[in-house]
C-alpha cells in the first residue's frame, strides 16, 4: 500500500484540529452558559431567601394577624363599587347607642301565637324545657323597648346560621319574631333602627361583630353599648368580652334575664363551659372554644366586616399565643375607641 500523501495527512490533521477546536469552542460556550445559568439561579435563590427573611421579620414585628389585616385592607376603606350601593339618611347617621341581643336558638314560626311554642324553635337538647324560650322572647322584647325609649339607639340581633337543619340565621329569626309579634309597636320608621348581625358563632363574636355591624349600618361606631342576655352570662360579657375589646366600662351596660325555671346546673354549666374557658382563652380562638365555632358554622359562612370596618382588621385576627406571651394577652393595637399608651 502506498503511503498517504503528506499534504493529505497534514490537511487531515489540520482539519481534525479545526474540528477539535470547533468542538471545544462549542463546549466552552455551553459550559460558559451553564455557569451563567447557575450564577443566575444562585442570585435568584439568594434574593428569595432575603425576601423570606424580610417578610419573616415584618411578620414578627406586627401584632398577630396585623400583616393579614393590612393585606385585606388594600383599599383602606370599603371599595367604591360597594359604597355606591349605600345611601344612609341623616337619622341613621346620628345613632350612637348599640343594643345587642345575642341569639341562642332559631325560631321557625310565622305568627304571634307560635312565639313561645318550643316545637317552633330549633333547639339543642339541653335547651329544651326550663323556660329558655320565654327568656329569649323577653330578651327580644327588652331590646325593642330600649330602642323605643332611646331614639338614638340601634338594636342588633346577633347570631349566625348555626344549625345544620336550618336555612336561616338566629338573628334573622329574632327580628322576624319581633316583627310578627308587633314588638316594635306602631312607631313610624322604628324598624330602621333594628337590624341583624348574621355571622356570630359565640358570645364574644356577638359583641365584636355587633359593633362592626353597627358601623356597617350607620357609618360610625357606637358611643354606648347595652347587651340584653342571660343574667348568668353577665360576668362573661362585662368582665371578659368587654375587656378583650378594650371597651370603656363606664359606657357598657348589661341587662340580664334568666329563665324562670333555670336550675343551678345551668349556672354551673355557664361557669365551666363559658366563663372559665374565656379566662384562659380571651379571644376564643384556641382548642375548645375554637372547636365550638367550627361546629356552629356548618355552611362555611364568613363575615364582611374586613371590608366595612377595616379599622378592626387587626382585632379580628388577634389570636395571642406563646409568641405574644400567652392566650390571654389583650390586643395591643389602636381601635376607634381605644388608643394604646405610649
Amino acid at each position: 500500500m502506498l503511503p498517504t500523501p503528506a499534504s493529505f495527512r497534514i490537511g487531515q490533521r489540520s482539519k481534525g484540529h479545526l474540528v477539535n477546536l470547533h468542538h471545544r469552542s462549542k463546549l466552552d460556550i455551553l459550559l460558559t452558559r451553564a455557569r451563567v445559568t447557575n450564577l443566575g439561579f444562585l442570585i435568584l435563590a439568594a434574593f428569595a431567601v432575603l425576601s423570606f427573611l424580610v417578610n419573616l421579620s415584618y411578620y414578627f414585628s406586627e401584632p398577630s394577624g396585623g400583616s393579614i389585616a393590612k393585606a385585606l385592607d388594600a383599599f383602606g376603606h370599603a371599595p367604591d363599587s360597594i359604597l355606591a350601593t349605600i345611601h344612609r339618611d341623616d337619622a341613621l347617621k346620628g345613632l350612637n347607642h348599640l343594643i345587642v341581643v345575642p341569639g341562642h336558638g332559631i325560631w321557625k314560626g310565622w305568627s304571634k301565637d307560635q312565639a313561645l311554642a318550643e316545637d317552633k324553635w330549633i333547639l339543642e337538647q339541653y335547651q329544651q324545657g326550663g323556660g329558655r324560650v320565654q327568656a329569649w322572647v323577653s330578651h327580644i322584647e327588652t331590646g325593642a323597648e330600649l330602642a323605643r325609649v332611646d331614639e338614638n339607639a340601634l338594636v342588633v340581633f346577633s347570631g349566625g346560621q348555626t344549625r345544620q337543619n336550618s336555612t336561616t340565621t338566629e338573628a334573622e329569626s329574632y327580628l322576624r319574631l319581633a316583627s310578627q309579634t308587633g314588638t316594635f309597636g306602631a312607631q313610624p320608621g322604628l324598624f330602621r333602627r333594628a337590624t341583624t348581625e348574621d355571622h356570630a358563632l359565640d358570645s364574644f363574636q356577638n359583641l365584636l361583630f355587633s359593633i362592626a355591624r353597627f358601623h356597617e349600618y350607620t357609618g360610625s361606631y357606637p358611643e354606648l353599648i347595652t347587651v340584653v342576655g342571660y343574667e348568668m352570662k353577665r360576668r362573661r360579657f362585662t368582665e371578659l368580652h368587654r375587656a378583650a375589646l378594650r371597651w370603656p366600662a363606664e359606657r357598657f351596660h348589661y341587662i340580664g334575664i334568666d329563665p324562670d325555671k333555670e336550675v343551678p346546673a345551668a349556672r354551673d354549666g355557664e361557669r365551666q363551659n363559658g366563663y372559665l374557658p374565656y379566662t384562659l382563652d380571651t379571644y376564643g380562638c384556641h382548642d375548645m372554644l375554637q372547636s365550638k365555632r367550627r361546629s356552629r358554622n356548618p355552611f362555611f359562612r364568613y363575615h364582611s366586616y374586613y371590608t366595612s370596618s377595616p379599622e378592626l382588621g387587626g382585632l379580628f385576627n388577634w389570636c395571642p399565643g406563646p409568641r405574644e406571651g400567652g392566650h390571654t394577652v389583650l390586643y395591643p393595637g389602636p381601635l376607634p375607641w381605644y388608643t394604646p399608651p405610649r
